[in-house]
């Protein structure tokens, strides 16, 4: 049975109007363009420098989208081989050189990982408690006036260490922009 690939554009920078591909897959849900617009307009277009993780990359289309638009590094965790397989497909079409791809589970990718980040990206699975499991962690990912972008089914919770600072809705997808409330904290 041959897989269904379908395509999303990435929306700005030097990649602008290239289409790359995902397969259908659960939980496989590309964050739309309308929503990648509020989110890099946030993000204020340029993320020149930026270290970025992409911890549930699903259609690789906002790891790509940042490096679009000039982010220094990309980390893309996937935990399904047949999704990794496309995204790599999609690295190398668009000779994405300052990606680094991971297939592994993004727990465990936290529980390893000491790298501290610039930019978090997380649209995990919905209805599977993820805010509950990555939110205790992320503090020790994130560089000092880091943000972390969060999809969810539903709205954030306030976190001790965190303070949403900036949140929409589009159809059934809450999105977030988190930052550390005490710098001196982590």
């Amino acid at each position: 049975m041959k897989t269904v690939k379908n395509q999303v554009k990435i929306i700005g920078g030097e990649w602008k109007r290239k289409n790359i591909s995902f397969i259908d897959s659960p939980g496989l849900r590309p964050t739309p363009g309308r929503v990648r617009e509020t989110l890099f307009n946030w993000l204020e277009q340029d993320l020149t420098g930026k270290v970025c993780l992409d911890l549930f990359s699903g259609s690789g289309v906002i790891g790509f989208e940042s490096l679009s638009r000039g982010a220094l590094n990309v980390v893309m965790v996937e935990k399904s081989p047949q999704v990794f397989k496309t995204i790599q497909e999609n690295k190398k079409l668009l000779q994405a050189d300052r990606a680094s791809l991971l297939l592994t589970d993004a727990l465990m990718f936290l529980e390893k990982n000491n790298t501290k980040f610039d930019i978090i990206f997380c649209d995990p699975p919905f209805n599977e408690g993820w805010e509950g499991k990555l939110f205790p962690q992320l503090a020790n990912h994130l560089t000092a006036d880091g943000l972390i972008y969060f999809e969810s089914e539903v709205s954030l919770n306030e976190y001790s260490l965190f303070t949403i600072i900036k949140k929409r809705k589009a159809g059934n997808v809450f999105y977030h922009l988190v930052t550390l409330k005490n710098h001196d904290s982590i």
